[in-house]
């Protein structure tokens, strides 16, 4: 008995791991725990003072009475400070019109298990959140383990690992291709976008796996075959189809979360631990994007050899990393940009939510009249796809560690299982293509939300509302920006 259990200690140990990991996720619910305590709004219509009396909840923001106008404001008087005489002097129609303010009224309150539960796509974030928690968890058990002894496939202890591995890329790579082909829950311009760069994703694909790329990019895919590599080519057009829209609304999250509307709204934009953290993964995948360019890897990389270069061609050769270090850096920033953005979902998702406020709170300071259907239409959406815009920011990151893992299995795990490698080129499928797609996400996620961040900053594009900050006063004052962009769902 000791001698079998010696001898497929790796395999019980990842049995265990997953079948217990699988019980304990579902019956402890620790999908919906990872969003439990965020804020969600409501904006219910005719909502009276004794119904809100009777209910308990209250009011997220109100619109501001007259005193809340300072002389901070330098002469600028919000239309809810203007008095009614004013208000009278600018209606041209006869007829007497009352505002009411508990229908303008917007409420707050946390997402709980039966909120979340009800949310379009709840099935998919949950399946995905499951197999991918036990993928990964399987696949850091090994790298802990490391190489079994046994010579069989079942004593070696990898095939666990490598299952829920593949698994959970397929559960999130399927989530992700259901959410960017929902019909409502995108303007067609965005899918059209995503169909043009799935096209120059795929065309860069060509370009790197026919031999051009490695001029630019440090990847190397000799011993792959020609079908494989177009089945390379064909992998990265979808994934930069399927990641437009997620990095746009990463990219507006950050805005709003750093506040670089300069609203001055403390309900809208995040707290300074959450500021630091939305930073720090901006920053941090930004430069692991580019750890992969030739013309950085040649200043990081300390090739020892001068070749008669000049001096400034012997210092860029020789000066910095060894090539293990220096792949020990490119895997660590992997890892530490997906976990960042791990960390970052939570805030991403309140600024996805808080989003809706925001539109409301233009609606509600727009004109005399405030056109609350559209705001409430706007707060209802970002309720109704709230587990889209989970699987948005989820799949990205999780993606990544997942190529990741997969990554540092060893070449000759893979060689052992006949039947499998018969079909695959497994030792270069899995050691150059999954870091390769980890580095491909993480590139084209930090090319789409910078370049829309750069638009936001330039006022190429905007928000559904645009905020011009007043510094020292409480207020801002948020102006139309509808006509030039308007957002279905956020």
């Amino acid at each position: 008995m000791l001698p079998f259990l010696q001898l497929y200690k790796n395999l019980l140990l990842q049995t265990l791991l997953s079948l217990s990991l699988i019980l304990i996720l579902t019956f402890l619910k620790i999908p919906i725990f990872f969003l439990h305590g965020l804020y969600t709004y409501i904006h219910p219509e005719n909502v009276g003072a004794a119904n809100n009396a009777s209910s308990g909840v209250r009011a997220a923001i109100r619109r501001p009475s007259s005193s809340d106008s300072g002389p901070g404001l330098d002469g600028y008087q919000f239309l809810s400070s203007r008095t009614n005489a004013e208000l009278k002097k600018r209606n041209k129609s006869k007829d007497k019109f009352e505002f009411d303010e508990n229908n303008a009224q917007i409420f707050r309150m946390k997402l709980d298990e039966g909120h979340l539960q009800t949310r379009l796509f709840y099935n998919d974030y949950h399946n995905s959140f499951l197999f991918s928690f036990v993928g990964l968890s399987c696949l850091m058990l090994y790298k802990y383990l490391g190489e079994s002894e046994g010579s069989g496939f079942l004593a070696n202890g990898n095939l666990i690992p490598v299952i829920f591995g593949f698994i959970g890329l397929a559960k999130v790579l399927l989530a992700l291709a259901k959410i960017s082909f929902e019909k409502s829950a995108s303007k067609r311009s965005e899918k059209q976008f995503s169909a043009i760069f799935g096209v120059v994703g795929f065309l860069i694909g060509i370009m790197i796996c026919s031999g051009i790329g490695p001029a630019v990019f440090d990847f190397h895919v000799d011993s792959l075959e020609g079908s494989w590599r177009i089945f390379i080519a064909v992998l990265m057009g979808f994934l930069a189809g399927f990641l437009y829209m997620p990095a746009g609304k990463n990219a507006r999250s950050f805005w709003l979360g750093t506040d670089l509307l300069r609203s001055n709204l403390s309900i809208i934009s995040c707290g300074l631990f959450a500021r630091m953290i939305l930073y720090a993964s901006y920053l941090l995948t930004m430069f692991t994007a580019l750890l992969w360019i030739n013309p950085l890897t040649e200043i990081l990389v300390n090739k020892n050899s001068y070749g008669g270069r000049g001096v400034a061609g012997k210092l860029v050769g020789n000066v910095g990393f060894s090539n293990v270090e220096f792949t020990r850096l490119r895997v660590s920033c992997i890892l530490l940009s997906g976990v960042l953005q791990i960390v970052a979902l939570r805030s991403n998702l309140q600024m996805f939510l808080n989003e809706a406020v925001l539109s409301w709170y233009q609606r509600l300071h727009a004109s005399k009249v405030p056109d609350l259907d559209f705001s409430r239409a706007k707060v209802f959406l970002h309720n109704h796809y709230l587990c889209l815009a989970v699987l948005q920011f989820f799949a990205p990151p999780v993606l990544v560690l997942l190529c990741l893992g997969l990554s540092q299995i060893g070449s000759n795990s893979f060689d052992k299982y006949n039947l499998v490698c018969g079909l695959l080129p497994c030792s270069a499928f899995v050691k150059e293509v999954a870091l390769f797609m980890a580095w491909w996400i993480i590139f084209v996620w930090a090319v789409f939300t910078s370049a829309t961040l750069v638009f936001y900053r330039r006022g190429i594009l905007c928000l559904p509302i645009h905020c011009y900050g007043i510094h020292g006063a409480r207020k801002a004052h948020l102006v139309y920006c509808f006509e030039r962009h308007k957002l279905l769902s956020g």
